[in-house]
């Protein structure tokens, strides 16, 4: 393989996905470059300019007047970082996110466009060799949170869920076949029934795997939608996947004009349980059951739709 060869695959490859086509309207109002930085605030909420600079390899004063332009657009906010104040940490705005949505939206519906002319047969091969490009040029650096990407679920992605459930319960958590029951008829009740408007279900996909997943559904209350099976794979862990997960269902259920948004856990369940206290969940309730074979303590967790957006 010469210089050549990439430099021509380059040139294909961009003019494939359209990245320089403006026409197109992917990005508009903004550059690439800054829905990238869009995109980063995204799905890594909780991060500074330093942060930036270091993941997207970009000059800082470049950096700085994209950032400029967003505070200026609403799109995000700078405030001083807890862990060093000589940082500032920057967050997207409720239109910040709405913005970042909007533009990945764009883009998926770009990517399906071009994905659905290529044949069945041939996609699992395209995968395969998308795979194998970023291994060899990726020189062994481990997976980053961008290399993560969420999306609605396939064939066979529902059993997965089940299957992955229990699986990782009983060996963490030594949990029974009682919980597979359990699982398997959330997932049936709403692979044979739900709202597409108001009920969703989210895969975290990793190299072309779902590493985690989680599901938004309507609750029995009125006006009150339910987070279920959030679930990361033991080596996916590490990258904010579910943070963005957890993200995604609270946004998607302001979004559908849900009120409050509620879930039920164990205190076992240490780690998940920081993470919905990040997304400002609050604990209104627990008791001591037994279940899946296990003594524990059940724990409803709220968190109030109609107050401020994170």
């Amino acid at each position: 393989m010469t210089v050549q060869d990439i430099r021509t695959f380059n040139r294909f490859y961009t003019n494939v996905i359209g990245a320089l086509d403006y026409s197109r309207q992917l990005y508009a109002p903004y550059t690439l470059t800054e829905s990238r930085v869009l995109y980063e605030l995204a799905h890594s909420p909780r991060t500074d300019a330093a942060d930036l600079r270091a993941e997207l390899s970009l000059d800082a004063g470049y950096l700085s007047r994209i950032l400029n332009k967003f505070e200026s657009d609403g799109l995000i906010e700078r405030t001083k970082s807890a862990d060093d104040t000589r940082r500032r940490r920057v967050s997207l705005t409720y239109l910040g996110r709405e913005t970042a949505a909007l533009l990945a939206e764009r883009a998926n519906e770009s990517v399906g466009a071009l994905l659905s002319t290529v044949p069945a047969a041939d996609r699992p091969r395209l995968a395969e060799a998308m795979r194998a490009v970023r291994e060899i040029l990726s020189d062994g650096r481990p997976p980053r949170r961008e290399d993560v990407v969420l999306r609605e679920p396939g064939p066979g992605d529902l059993g997965w869920i089940v299957q992955r459930n229990a699986a990782l319960y009983a060996v963490e958590y030594g949990f029974n076949a009682d919980y597979e029951g359990l699982v398997a008829r959330i997932v049936a009740d709403f692979a044979e029934d739900h709202d597409p408007h108001l009920e969703r279900v989210w895969i975290a996909e990793l190299d072309g795997r779902p590493v985690g997943c989680v599901m938004c559904v309507r609750d029995e209350a009125p006006g009150t939608a339910r987070l279920r099976l959030l679930l990361v794979e033991p080596d996916a862990r590490g990258l904010g996947i579910g943070d963005r997960l957890v993200r995604a269902v609270v946004d998607f259920a302001r979004v559908a004009g849900y009120r409050e948004l509620v879930l039920w856990t164990n205190d076992v369940l240490a780690a998940a349980r920081r993470i919905y206290q990040r997304h400002g969940f609050v604990l209104v309730a627990e008791k001591p059951h037994r279940s899946f074979g296990q003594d524990l303590n059940g724990q409803d967790w709220r968190l109030d739709l109609h107050g401020t957006p994170e």
